[in-house]
């Protein structure tokens, strides 16, 4: 086969260039993945607005994309579990294996992982081929699409938040930000059997969205008090909140939408890495808080839960655009956040 593929490089913030470069290689235990589509992160698109994040700051040629899903092209010597034409989602982050973190299975929490398009690591997948460790690639079942492969991870931060809170069938949940990781949260929770679940944002498309997917009520913030409304929907506060717009106000908002006893989830990430939360509410009340990076051992069951029909992944994929139009992709998500809920670019035009 061709030894070149074409890659979207960011050589600059704000302007993303196709370019050939040369094919990765391939390690006994990797498989050459053909990649058919690859989802827009938030992360990927403050990347190419501003060139950093928190204190990361792009210093040199990067490829953008860690949202993969796509076609085993070629196997190392080593793979057993995966051959040439299978379709996976791939878990874009390999960590070590090594430390004390991996041995105990929390291997999210790996300090030395590699994980694609996130500084240092300016390796992504904004390209035609990527070489990954067979392990961490996942066959799709036949009716589970590479579309919906590329939405697994998205989807694994909010099925992990929904682990992370112990939320259990019957209780009452709240999910501030009705982006893409908020909606995901929401049908993660729905999955576990949770239903009564509200949504709340500022943007009236995304919470049309939100009730279309089965939000039982949704919080339009702009036009209310959006603490009385829940604590009017709830009877008293949520067993379980979720933060997922990184917003320093909705977060402070979290603990006074919590009923006793219950718990805060966060998911988001502020600009600045500061919020304010009102802490004697917190102890008085005896709340819960946890916390979400990223996800752990996730994906089989994701897949299993969208190839049953438990998850409606599909309908996340808003707008697709097509490899070439890369750039136009990047922009239309930063700048239309109020209708697009994921973004995705279509690597192979035969996807």
């Amino acid at each position: 086969m061709n030894k070149k593929m074409k890659a979207a490089i960011m050589y600059t913030p704000g302007k993303l260039v196709i370019e050939e470069k040369e094919l990765p290689k391939l390690k006994d235990d990797y498989v050459l993945i053909k990649l058919d589509y690859v989802g827009i992160c938030g992360s990927d698109s403050h990347l190419f607005e501003h060139g950093f994040i928190g204190e990361n700051h792009v210093t040199e040629p990067m490829i953008l994309g860690h949202e993969p899903g796509g076609v085993v092209e070629s196997v190392g010597k080593d793979v057993k579990t995966l051959k040439p034409g299978d379709r996976v989602a791939v878990e874009p982050g390999v960590p070590c294996w090594k430390c004390d973190f991996c041995k105990q299975g929390k291997y999210n929490l790996c300090k030395n992982v590699f994980f694609y398009a996130s500084l240092p690591v300016t390796e992504g997948c904004f390209a035609e081929y990527i070489a990954h460790p067979a392990n961490l690639c996942y066959k799709l079942p036949d009716n589970v699409s590479t579309l919906e492969g590329a939405l697994m991870e998205p989807l694994a931060v909010g099925y992990h938040a929904a682990n992370q809170s112990g939320a259990k069938p019957g209780a009452r949940a709240v999910i501030l930000g009705a982006g893409c990781i908020g909606l995901v949260t929401m049908l993660s929770l729905k999955c576990r059997g949770i239903q009564d679940i509200t949504v709340v944002d500022l943007m009236p498309n995304r919470l049309e969205k939100a009730r279309e997917l089965g939000a039982a009520h949704v919080i339009n913030a702009g036009t209310c008090d959006p603490v009385e409304e829940v604590l009017r929907l709830t009877q008293g506060g949520a067993d379980y909140v979720f933060e997922t717009a990184g917003n320093a106000a909705t977060i402070y908002q979290t603990a006074k939408m919590t009923r006793r006893g219950g718990t805060i989830t966060l998911v988001g990430y502020t600009s600045s890495g500061e919020a304010v939360m009102n802490v004697n509410w917190i102890i008085d009340n005896e709340i819960t808080i946890k916390t979400v990076f990223r996800y752990r051992n996730i994906y089989p069951s994701i897949i299993k839960a969208v190839s049953q029909g438990l998850i409606p992944l599909k309908k996340i994929a808003s707008d697709i655009f097509e490899f070439e139009d890369i750039q136009k992709g990047m922009e239309y998500a930063i700048h239309n956040k109020d209708t697009v809920t994921k973004a995705v670019i279509r690597i192979h035009p035969d996807a």
